[in-house]
């Protein structure tokens, strides 16, 4: 949904409308964890296919994240993808195709890396859309990967989602916003340089 917040202060209801195309949905109730599912990387696969197929050339790389796409992890259970095409901005080049394989674009953040979100219900996806050489794509890919590799950390971002989803949220990006801090002390890490 809408990019982190530095400032670790939930974005404010005016905020998420702003950027929310259609209507701003309320969650209103705690956010529901399932345990890790080895069928995650499979149905990643075989909706990749499907945008691949709807885009061809224009999508120039797609990419399994979010915490179904790490292993031993409990996500809500929505593929999160991330679709790099040339410029996100330029929505007539990837949104009819999209919208035609069942995708609908729910978030337009034009300050924000020119990110977009579209979503598929059936099955439940996520697909975040951002330009070429975009430092976004790279720091989600790092955050995974480290994720991957590191139990210590798995286990650190585990223990936050499980207490925060313990909570009620007005919004969805509420709970998202809250992870924020765990993220940036994980990604410090992710992305230092390595000692020689």
């Amino acid at each position: 949904m809408s990019g982190p917040r530095r400032d670790l202060q939930p974005h404010s209801e005016a905020e998420l409308a702003a950027v929310t195309v259609g209507e701003l949905a309320r969650l209103d109730n705690k956010v529901e964890l399932v345990p890790a599912d080895p069928s995650w990387s499979g149905q990643y696969a075989a909706e990749a296919a499907v945008v691949r197929a709807a885009l061809g050339d224009v999508a120039l790389e797609l990419h399994h994240v979010g915490s179904t796409s790490v292993p031993r992890l409990s996500a809500k259970p929505v593929i999160d993808m991330v679709l790099v095409v040339e410029r996100s901005a330029a929505e007539s080049v990837y949104l009819p195709a999209l919208a035609g394989a069942g995708y609908a674009l729910r978030i337009r953040e034009p300050d924000w890396f020119e990110h977009r979100l579209l979503r598929r219900e059936l099955p439940e996806v996520n697909l975040h859309v951002f330009s070429s050489g975009c430092p976004e794509v790279d720091r989600m890919l790092a955050f995974r990967n480290w994720l991957r590799e590191h139990d210590s950390d798995r286990s650190l971002y585990e223990q936050a989602k499980q207490a925060l989803a313990q909570r009620k949220w007005q919004y969805l990006q509420h709970y998202a916003d809250a992870k924020t801090a765990v993220i940036e002390e994980i990604l410090l890490r992710a992305t230092a340089p390595a000692r020689p």
